[in-house]
């Protein structure tokens, strides 16, 4: 497991590319941090290093947000913080966008631990105790 510290936002777009390029060809996940981490403010970066010009945005209501990329591929960005069961997940297709082929980054990704394959990448986002820096792990 690899370990960047992040002390200024500034750094997100190279830790994003590491990331990407540590895990090139791999499709799945999970973005696992307390709330407030910074999970989809680092997905902003994570979208714009895949090649979208679209905007990031929390899926948190939407379960999904979809993003274009230049090449024509897909982004999912999911949210499970508010679902109740896996049935939800499972109603949505959460099992035909994980299959896809397309990229899969699944915010509270423990909600949905039992569906998710074996190869899921995870991303853990820790909190310094004053708040002030982020630890990457994945």
């Amino acid at each position: 497991m690899e370990h960047i510290e992040c002390e200024i936002i500034n750094d997100l777009p190279a830790i994003a590319c590491r990331l990407l390029e540590k895990h090139n060809g791999e499709r799945i996940f999970a973005l696992r941090g307390n709330m407030g981490a910074g999970k989809t403010t680092f997905m902003q970066s994570v979208v714009a290093a895949l090649g979208s010009k679209n905007t990031v945005s929390s899926p948190t209501f939407s379960i999904v947000n979809e993003y274009v990329l230049d090449n024509g591929e897909f982004v999912y960005h999911f949210d499970f913080y508010r679902i109740k069961n896996l049935k939800e997940a499972i109603d949505i297709g959460f099992d035909e966008y994980l299959y896809s082929g397309n990229y899969c980054f699944i915010e509270w990704a423990e909600n949905v631990e039992d569906l998710l394959p074996e190869e899921t990448v995870n991303i853990i986002i820790s909190v310094s105790e004053d708040r002030q820096s982020r630890r990457f792990s994945f």
